[in-house]
């Protein structure tokens, strides 16, 4: 693999992409961790060209109703508009390039630059602007033709709101494929649908934003070890061991993972008897809603993540997105999702549970940072960093006739799924355009 390694100007101009992932071998190179030059082609290749996850609908509940979050290292706002379509603004002037806006979330008529004064409604078109007379006399100037840049693309899916950069991308439908049986596990087990908890969990790692990404996609080897002391400090007991009859299923880059043999293992280590008796009592209903098969992967063991950087727990209910801030530092965003339906009581043990465990001082949070960040840092030593990154682990292990959606592999304890996801990855990475991209 060292032989193939691509040069600077590969690098750069997009060449060479398929060495950094050896498919035959199952090895990555781990310049893609920490690399400037390789971060900066994928903020171009796949934030730009991605189905971006920006927020839930209910963060945006009424007109002028708007959230910040990024996509890519780009800052945008959410904004729900007059008419209840919804917007996505890239948050900077166009005269100096400010921000217009500096709340997290909030409730709006407008956006106004603090520089000089330059104002924008809630649809990104400018609306004013300080000593407009002068401006006004202005050769060439026209107000009219001056706004806030927006996504090429919005869609929702069941109370998920995506947008993308690149208005050739395929309609989210089919970006996400078959993944929607998947999604619709923890986004339509319920007639009234989902709902994010008011507020959220947001810190910053040194880790590259594929670490973790990547380990959401189906890491289910980690979690008897990292996460058995904590389990055994808190719970009495450590992390039941992985059963041979979980599942690994990839779609598009898309992973999930699951045991269903432990129908509530998920929900179990938030701690509290109610969540429990909920997913219990409601099995029946959910079953009737999805099927059987479905019901019991609502709480299991398993893990999930959209591609690129959009994770969450089935049955814990954490959903949280990896924000780089370079190849070295990520930004988490954590949300709580719960179905609208659900009891106060265990709305509130969401709540509680998700600070308890997947928090920035919560009990797996911690142990997952620690490694990530050490991961991060140790890929770029001098010597390490000429040896590739071993992804072999279940190779021949893909159930050919499934009657599940995907790809689907034997057993937890895999790398199929990160397999899945760096191919994708090098699928954008080299690829000029999204006629380049198929579906896998």
């Amino acid at each position: 693999m060292s032989e193939q390694r691509p040069t600077d100007t590969e690098m750069l101009t997009g060449r060479g992409s398929t060495c950094w992932y050896d498919e035959q071998n199952a090895c990555l190179d781990r310049r893609v961790f920490w690399d400037e030059h390789i971060y900066d082609q994928e903020l171009e290749r796949i934030f730009r060209r991605c189905w971006l996850f920006v927020a839930h609908e209910s963060q945006i509940p009424k007109p002028g109703a708007f959230v910040s979050t990024y996509m890519g290292n780009t800052s945008v706002l959410v904004v729900r508009q007059r008419d209840l379509s919804i917007k996505v603004l890239v948050n900077t002037c166009p005269h100096r390039g400010n921000r217009v806006c500096h709340a997290e979330l909030g409730n709006a008529r407008g956006f106004v630059c603090n520089y000089h004064g330059w104002s924008f409604g809630l649809d990104g078109r400018m609306t004013g602007l300080h000593e407009a007379a002068v401006f006004e006399r202005t050769p060439g100037f026209d107000k009219r033709k001056i706004g806030l840049p927006q996504a090429a693309q919005i869609a929702t899916y069941k109370g998920l709101v995506f947008a993308t950069f690149d208005p050739a991308a395929p309609p989210l439908d089919e970006y996400l494929g078959a993944y929607r049986w998947y999604l619709d596990i923890v986004l339509d087990n319920d007639e009234r649908g989902t709902e994010f908890l008011p507020g959220a969990f947001k810190s910053v790692m040194r880790c590259n934003w594929k670490v973790p990404a990547e380990n959401f996609t189906g890491d289910a080897l980690h979690a008897g070890w990292t996460h058995d002391a904590g389990s055994q400090a808190v719970f009495g007991k450590g992390i039941n061991p992985t059963s041979e009859d979980g599942l690994q299923i990839n779609i598009n880059g898309h992973g999930w993972q699951v045991d269903s043999k432990y129908p509530v293992g998920n929900a179990a280590t938030l701690g509290y008897k109610s969540i429990l008796r909920y997913f219990r009592e409601r099995e029946p209903a959910v079953a009737q809603r999805l099927g059987a098969v479905r019901a019991r992967m609502a709480g299991a063991i398993s893990s999930a993540s959209i591609f690129p950087n959009f994770s969450f727990l089935p049955g814990q209910s954490t959903f949280r997105v990896w924000h780089p801030l370079g190849p070295r530092e990520v930004e988490l965003h954590a949300f709580v999702l719960v179905n609208c339906g659900a009891p106060a009581e265990i709305k509130e043990a969401y709540r509680k549970g998700n600070m308890m465990t997947f928090s920035p001082t919560g009990l797996f949070e911690i142990d997952d940072g620690e490694n990530w960040e050490f991961c991060t840092q140790s890929n770029r030593s001098a010597e390490s960093r000429r040896q590739p990154s071993h992804y072999g682990l279940g190779l021949g292990s893909e159930v050919p006739s499934s009657e599940l959606p995907g790809n689907v592999f034997r057993c937890q304890v895999n790398d199929a799924n990160q397999r899945a996801f760096y191919r994708r990855w090098a699928q954008f990475m080299s690829a000029k355009s999204w006629t380049d991209i198929s579906a896998c």
